[in-house]
């Protein structure tokens, strides 16, 4: 494992280095997300964590979108990947991002807020009131517009309200393959708050607004604070056996040769080579 300076802190140093922000700063109005968030013990990366994965779920899907998940699941039990493209290293995107599978960290700042999980790009959660740009590339990630809110009326934030816009897929919200719609017109709203009973408990509410469900779908997300902060460096291509051949995926051996990952599998075409002698 490796020590790490925060991030916090080094942001927060070089914000107060430029000119005039000291003053336009006040950290005491904010409320604290230092530290390091974490699933809580005995939480997978299923996307409502009072539930199991898959149908389990309950998601108000459509019937297409639940037909494509019953699909991907029955693919899966045969060895197959479904429509989990998480093994090919391709990054979770928004809204998967956020169930934490490995610890996140968010940085305050004036202008934006910084989402920081090992593995993946941050998230940059701007609130300096600017609107969603008209010519921003899609991205997996999204474009992130957030506000805060003095929800108790005593003079200081307590809530960070998010709008993510303008996405690429493919996406989903968990490994069973969970698809959001192929259009990528979703829009997915949070809410950051600390609990009001634990400080050491961040919550995340978030509705995913799709043309895959029937109705907007709201989960909570609860995330455990560790103080004593360590971070490992994670690489998701490193030691990936799994090799992506056209549309099939196979399994790389410890002795470099290519597995089948399912039961009847075709091995790939390999037209262009010539029989080994």
């Amino acid at each position: 494992m490796l020590h790490r300076t925060s991030l916090a802190a080094l942001a927060l140093m070089a914000t107060l280095s430029t000119t005039g922000a000291a003053s336009a700063f006040d950290a005491t109005k904010y409320p604290d997300f230092s530290g390091q968030w974490k699933r809580p013990a005995g939480v997978a990366t299923q996307w409502d964590q009072t539930k199991k994965s898959g149908l389990a779920q309950q998601a108000p899907l459509t019937p297409e979108y639940q037909a494509r998940l019953e699909a991907s699941i029955a693919d899966q039990a045969r060895g197959g990947q479904g429509d989990d493209a998480r093994v090919s290293c391709i990054t979770a995107g928004m809204p998967r991002i956020m169930t934490g599978t490995r610890p996140f960290e968010l940085v305050v700042l004036p202008n934006v807020t910084y989402v920081y999980g090992e593995g993946n790009m941050p998230r940059r959660l701007y609130t300096d009131g600017r609107n969603f740009p008209k010519n921003e590339e899609p991205s997996y990630m999204g474009y992130s517009i957030g506000k805060w809110v003095d929800a108790n009326g005593d003079g200081k934030y307590d809530v960070l309200e998010v709008e993510t816009r303008n996405f690429k897929g493919p996406r989903t919200y968990e490994n069973s393959g969970m698809r959001l719609h192929d259009d990528n017109e979703s829009i997915i709203k949070e809410r950051f708050f600390l609990d009001k009973a634990n400080s050491d408990l961040l919550k995340i509410e978030i509705t995913t607004i799709d043309h895959a469900l029937t109705r907007p779908w709201t989960i909570t997300k609860t995330f455990n604070r560790e103080r004593k902060v360590m971070w490992g460096e994670y690489d998701c291509a490193e030691s990936n056996n799994h090799v992506q051949v056209g549309k099939e995926y196979y399994f790389l051996s410890a002795d470099g040769h290519l597995m089948p990952t399912r039961k009847d599998q075709p091995p790939p075409d390999a037209r262009y080579f010539k029989a080994a002698k």
